[in-house]
């Protein structure tokens, strides 16, 4: 009765948190199913509230709210939890206190950082609560001091020791997190140093009667903290500044520690890669095949997106600069040529194989360090369910999505930038190009050089310079939809991204002898 009688309380509170997705949509209420309760250290309990928020059109959605009671707090007490913390005043065992969300109890952020180090399991009313300890986390760090990161996100975040951070996730999914599927792989199953080691996690595992709906739910993850200056997307653009101000005086320069840096991320891909190349594994990460099932699912999710990019493209035309139009010209004129290198896609023997990938990979997720760098957000496509973030993917899937990250630094850098303000759009576009496919290249082998030749994920450089433009290409479309809704004049970079992929696919044409009369060739002549 208590938590039915609150959950009408939490409707209101949780509409004012930044992590509760469901803002926009009609609620049709907010209900607690399931209550986990947590040993404090003083003999108090705290709990794991999985709530869940009904709507008028689709499935509810999950919630983690944990709740701590401070009782007859004194004024310092409210004062040192902020307000976006304090839930509500209640009366709980005869008792007048303040039930807050429980990160900002210091009680409450030990005890999870204790029962982590201790591996412990503590049974509950619908399953367990599983507390795993990972390598990352030091023999000499049972008990550490911790604050709460003050950032408004998706998830809540805590420090233990300035030493180990941990993210309490908030939205629930009915399986387990993929960022703490790979983070604990890479941290248990390899030598791959350049993450933030897995220190723990913990995992809701549940005894429900239907089988179908036992899947275990993560909840909470800790990491090693990783002292960094930017993410990459920042220190690119640090060195573009360079070439941005040469431009303008005719001058082509790259320094050559860019070069160094790119190489250098180039390596770090290729060992991640390596390191999630392992045969005989778990089945969640075992290598597989091109299966039918899985050349399906691409070329189903690819024809959506190509037809909806299509159609945003002819209603937006006219709102797009002139070389942006050309682009888009002979973009839509390469149609028939995108669809059968897609219907090609579906029967070309592959001999390559998949394996769990990072999923979201770009500038934006590489830490840079004094003199190297760091990988971070194993999450996945946040667009994309939990499910699909687990699909194997070629890893050149991330390898195209670093090269898109690179073509956008330099496009955005000289495209928006007031030195070169007066430069004609398509020298801009031949400096940037020169500067693209240069850092393109030096990534490229680098990477490929990691891996040493042959090696089972790529069968010949034919056959990964094939599967590297289906990705490429994909990645290009999907940036196309965002640009032509929220930054018009950035149309023109994934636009760009798609010609040159076009042009490659025309090679693979000519070198496969398939050239279909009723399939035209690139009509580059319309960008003059």
């Amino acid at each position: 009765m208590f938590w039915s009688t609150l959950s009408q309380t939490l409707l209101p509170y949780i509409n004012t948190c930044r992590w509760f997705a469901g803002k926009a949509r009609q609620q049709m209420g907010c209900s607690v199913p399931t209550v986990h309760t947590l040993p404090l250290p003083d003999g108090d309990v705290a709990y794991l509230l999985i709530l869940e928020a009904a709507y008028a059109d689709g499935v509810p959605e999950n919630y983690l709210l944990p709740l701590s009671f401070i009782r007859e707090p004194t004024t310092q007490q409210v004062a040192d939890i902020p307000e976006k913390g304090r839930i509500t005043d209640a009366l709980i065992g005869g008792q007048h206190g303040l039930l807050i969300d429980a990160i900002y109890d210091e009680r409450f952020r030990a005890a999870l950082f204790t029962n982590i180090y201790e591996s412990q399991t503590l049974p509950q009313t619908n399953g367990q609560l599983a507390f795993r300890r990972g390598k990352g986390l030091d023999e000499s760090d049972g008990s550490l001091s911790s604050r709460v990161l003050p950032v408004d996100s998706s998830n809540s975040a805590m420090t233990f020791g300035e030493k180990y951070f941990m993210k309490l996730y908030r939205k629930l999914f009915r399986e387990t997190n993929p960022e703490v599927d790979m983070v604990a792989f890479l941290t248990d199953e390899s030598d791959f140093a350049h993450i933030p080691a897995f220190g723990g996690s913990i995992i809701w595992q549940r005894s429900h009667t239907d089988p179908l709906d036992r899947a275990d739910i993560t909840l909470g993850m800790v990491q090693r903290m990783v002292p960094n200056d930017k993410d990459s997307w920042a220190q690119t653009g640090d060195y573009l500044n360079d070439f941005l101000y040469a431009v303008p005086q005719r001058l082509f320069a790259i320094r050559e520690d860019v070069f160094e840096k790119v190489e250098l991320l180039g390596r770090r891909t290729g060992e991640m890669h390596c390191a999630l190349y392992k045969p005989g594994s778990d089945p969640a990460f075992a290598p597989e095949p091109f299966t039918d099932d899985y050349r399906e699912f691409l070329i189903r999710r690819f024809e959506d997106l190509l037809e909806r990019r299509y159609a945003l493209l002819i209603d937006n035309y006219t709102k797009l600069d002139e070389q942006a139009q050309r682009l888009a010209w002979v973009f839509m004129e390469a149609k028939e040529m995108i669809d059968a290198f897609v219907a090609d896609f579906r029967a070309r023997p592959l001999d390559s194989l998949r394996i769990r990938i990072h999923g979201d990979y770009h500038l934006g997720q590489v830490l840079a360090t004094h003199n190297d760098f760091v990988l971070i957000d194993f999450e996945g496509e946040p667009e994309s369910t939990i499910t699909e973030r687990k699909i194997k993917h070629s890893p050149l899937k991330d390898v195209a999505g670093m090269i898109r990250s690179y073509h956008y630094a330099v496009s955005a850098k000289l495209f928006n930038s007031a030195e070169t303000d007066g430069l004609h759009p398509d020298h801009l576009q031949r400096v940037s190009d020169r500067w693209f496919y240069l850092i393109r290249d030096t990534f490229l082998h680098a990477y490929f050089d990691t891996f040493g030749t042959p090696h089972p994920l790529f069968k010949n450089n034919h056959e990964t310079n094939y599967l590297l433009m289906i990705y490429l290409l994909e990645k290009a479309v999907y940036e196309l939809g965002y640009e032509i809704s929220y930054r018009p004049s950035w149309v023109k970079i994934p636009l760009k991204g798609i010609i040159d992929v076009v042009r490659e696919i025309e090679k693979i044409r000519l070198d496969d002898g398939d050239i279909t009369p009723s399939v035209p060739m690139l009509q580059t002549g319309l960008l003059n």
